[in-house]
């Protein structure tokens, strides 16, 4: 049996020790907590990569802490548009939605999209559509409705500023969701799901939806689940360039993920970070900002909650 394992993130960002309450905090970590063993415990009992993002996603998905499902933020129009992916490494095949509205899970769409249509990415009215035809329940706007979220957008709603969720440099809830999973037979998935950015118009789309941006999965290569700065993430193709680096420049999974989140993204001026996952079962969790809820859970033993930068 080969090693497996499961990393998931809830945003990268201004993270900063003391600016939240040690209660919020531990809400945080429950709530990855809980998402961890509920993936991992897939890939424990033998199921596949593919089902443990899906399983560990959803969990982020329903807590309003996270900016994604529930939690997401408003639009400039005061509406929620969320966007998902999910990629499976062993086939390449990948599913993605995109300014999608009262749909409680979107990577469970994602996913639908992947193995219930010919395509890769629906969007707007066309994937409401499809998700109508598969008798998704729509919740109302008051499921997705969080006064901090509100408040968040009150603030700059009249103005043409809009917020990435992770860069306010106060105590808020940050960035987008996503998972990366080795299973037993060294097959790797990746999945994303968000809710944008506060105040965003024109349907605004980042790059977690995007396969090879924020998603990406090959089992020659690696899973990744990017979180920050979407516009740089698209630019820099980031998820893709991790995967490249290993198949063509032969690093490590460690160098690659180092190499583009502390190198290449930097250097176009993008801030964030990444999960990512091989078919050994090796992790890498690196970011360029103070910090990025992040936990992993291995085959080896191995388990780690974490919000901060670790001190050098």
């Amino acid at each position: 049996m080969k090693k497996y394992s499961l990393v998931i993130h809830g945003g990268a960002g201004t993270l900063v020790k003391g600016l939240m309450t040690p209660e919020k905090e531990e809400q945080y970590k429950a709530v990855l907590n809980e998402a961890l063993e509920k993936g991992y415990a897939v890939l424990e009992n033998g199921g596949n990569a593919l089902d443990a993002v899906a399983v560990a996603v959803t969990v982020l998905e329903d807590s309003p802490l996270f900016n994604a499902g529930r939690g997401s933020v408003f639009t400039n129009d005061g509406t929620h548009e969320m966007d998902a992916a999910i990629m499976d490494g062993k086939t390449l095949d990948a599913g993605a939605v995109s300014l999608i509205t009262g749909i409680k899970n979107p990577i469970s769409l994602a996913r639908d999209v992947m193995e219930k249509t010919e395509h890769v990415f629906l969007a707007g009215a066309g994937a409401m559509r499809f998700a109508k035809t598969l008798g998704y329940k729509l919740e109302s706007p008051e499921y997705f409705y969080d006064e901090h979220r509100y408040q968040q957008w009150q603030n700059i709603k009249d103005s043409d500023k809009f917020e990435l969720d992770h860069s306010m440099k106060k105590e808020g809830k940050f960035g987008t969701v996503g998972a990366v999973a080795c299973d037993q037979n060294g097959n790797v998935a990746a999945a994303t799901s968000t809710g944008g950015m506060t105040n965003k118009r024109w349907g605004r789309v980042g790059d977690s939806p995007m396969v090879g941006a924020g998603t990406y999965a090959n089992n020659e290569t690696c899973a990744v689940s990017c979180t920050g700065s979407g516009e740089y993430f698209i630019r820099g193709v980031v998820a893709y360039d991790v995967s490249c680096l290993m198949e063509y420049k032969g690093m490590t999974l460690e160098e690659a993920a180092d190499e583009v989140i502390n190198n290449r993204v930097l250097k176009i001026g993008g801030d964030g970070g990444l999960i990512a996952v091989d078919s050994k079962g090796n992790v890498a969790m690196p970011f360029n900002t103070e910090g990025m809820y992040r936990a992993y859970k291995t085959s080896e033993g191995k388990k780690e909650i974490g919000i901060y930068k670790k001190a050098p």
